[in-house]
């Protein structure tokens, strides 16, 4: 294949007229982007608090990131579609009327100087607002790029600590040897790379930092993804007025950060914030904790769940959500349950042979580790005991946890609490209290 020549005068008339064009194609992307994302935002939201609740910290580390992309694009794209449709008009209206005329407006001289001075002519407006939607167009996807270097960048510190320095499995010279280094290289280049992206290109000036910081560089193009857009980067940098703009949308995004973390406070007592939510207990209900207000108000369980707020069945259903963090407490109770190798994570369906024998060996364990877990949690209605005999379940949106059916067609009519208790340590009977639950028990 010949290797194309962009220095022909014919493929720099062709990008001139292309760049003339350019606002078609901007505004039909901007339409069909801000669609699409806004389209996409939601389903994305309920991943991430999905995530969150099952502390499923790499897909929400991911998913936030994707948020956080697409609410730049939002911002910056309706920006853009703004100012263009503002660039549009100026343009009809310059047809209509042509230039300013500042005699005609009759303004006293001192006015008339000041507005020629700082308003200028009608054709420097709309110049000035086609450089700003093409500048805030680029940016846009810029931006994107700085938000996947800084996540690549986290999740490769994130893997050395991991599976170098945390790794039982590595010898220990590996371990730290390979493992220490790497992450002070990494760290290091990081605090680098954001100096020299903040300064723009400082420790690139001097002849022997440059010479220090150029192997830092030559690895962190790599890691950031740069080299997909390092020419859109230099551009900007030697060009004043793309460096202005940047640096005027930094405050509109800490504005837009600071407004919408605003809400109207109706309580002084009743009223908490996102990080000391009302849990379930004597005195407080949370719709978290009951099957079938989860069902309708689409919220996900807070770990534990009975049907409803209200009982009127001779039973009480018990409802455990799983996690790391149970299934961590079990292998610390039973050192036996807990594999050489830790399979959480992301893992491939595909497999090869036969698993017969690895399957009845799972069995076996399954029952295990359902036994350890019987053993380790436990529930009180009210101050009584109850023995339990949870089972495994999963639910229709593919969520994984234990259930178990309690009688209580004895209780009285009224308010009662169940407590759900687990055992503090594996030699001991002291029992810790979880969560609280209140629910009222009617005969039907």
């Amino acid at each position: 294949m010949k290797e194309q020549n962009y220095d022909k005068p014919s493929f720099k008339k062709l990008i001139d007229k292309l760049q003339e064009e350019s606002w078609q194609l901007e505004l039909l992307i901007s339409g069909f982007a801000i669609f699409g994302l806004f389209y996409a935002y939601s389903p994305l939201e309920t991943i991430n608090r999905e995530a969150l609740n099952d502390k499923e910290m790499l897909i929400f580390f991911g998913s936030m990131i994707v948020l956080v992309s697409i609410s730049i694009l939002i911002f910056n794209l309706l920006l853009h579609v703004i100012l263009r449709g503002l660039w549009i008009g100026a343009l009809g209206l310059r047809y209509v009327s042509g230039d300013i005329d500042y005699k005609k407006l009759n303004y006293s001289q001192k006015f008339t100087s000041y507005l020629k001075r700082e308003v200028g002519s009608f054709d420097d407006y709309i110049g000035k607002l086609e450089n700003l939607c093409s500048v805030i167009f680029a940016i846009s996807f810029l931006l994107i790029f700085y938000v996947l270097a800084f996540a690549v960048v986290i999740l490769t510190i994130v893997g050395i600590a991991t599976y170098f320095i945390d790794n039982d499995n590595l010898a220990n010279w590996i371990s730290k040897g390979v493992g220490i280094p790497l992450m002070i290289f990494v760290v290091t280049g990081m605090f680098l790379t954001f100096f020299d992206f903040v300064t723009q290109g400082l420790l690139k000036k001097k002849q022997w930092v440059s010479k220090i910081y150029f192997p830092f560089y030559w690895v962190f193009s790599f890691l950031t993804l740069s080299f997909l857009y390092r020419p859109l980067v230099y551009n900007f940098l030697d060009n004043k007025y793309g460096k202005r703009v940047s640096f005027i949308l930094i405050p509109f995004y800490i504005l837009i950060m600071i407004f919408t973390s605003f809400s109207y406070q109706k309580s002084n007592i009743l009223e908490v914030n996102y990080q000391d939510q009302m849990f379930s207990n004597e005195i407080t209900v949370n719709d978290r904790n009951y099957e079938d207000l989860i069902n309708k108000n689409n919220v996900f369980i807070d770990n534990f769940a009975i049907q409803s707020k209200v009982i009127t069945e001779p039973y009480l259903k018990v409802i455990f959500s799983f996690s790391d963090g149970i299934e961590n407490r079990i292998f610390k109770f039973n050192k036996s349950l807990k594999p050489k190798k830790d399979r959480r994570g992301l893992q491939s369906d595909m497999q090869f042979g036969s698993n017969k024998f690895n399957k009845i060996k799972q069995d076996s364990l399954r029952v295990e580790y359902l036994n350890t877990f019987n053993k380790i949690y436990n529930i009180k209605i009210d101050s009584l005991h109850y023995p339990t005999d949870f089972v495994f379940t999963k639910n229709e949106d593919d969520i994984y946890g234990f259930e178990t059916f309690i009688k209580i067609k004895h209780l009285n009519e009224g308010k009662h609490i169940v407590n759900f208790v687990r055992l503090k340590h594996k030699d001991t009977d002291s029992l810790v209290s979880m969560r609280k639950i209140p629910f009222w028990y009617f005969k039907d």
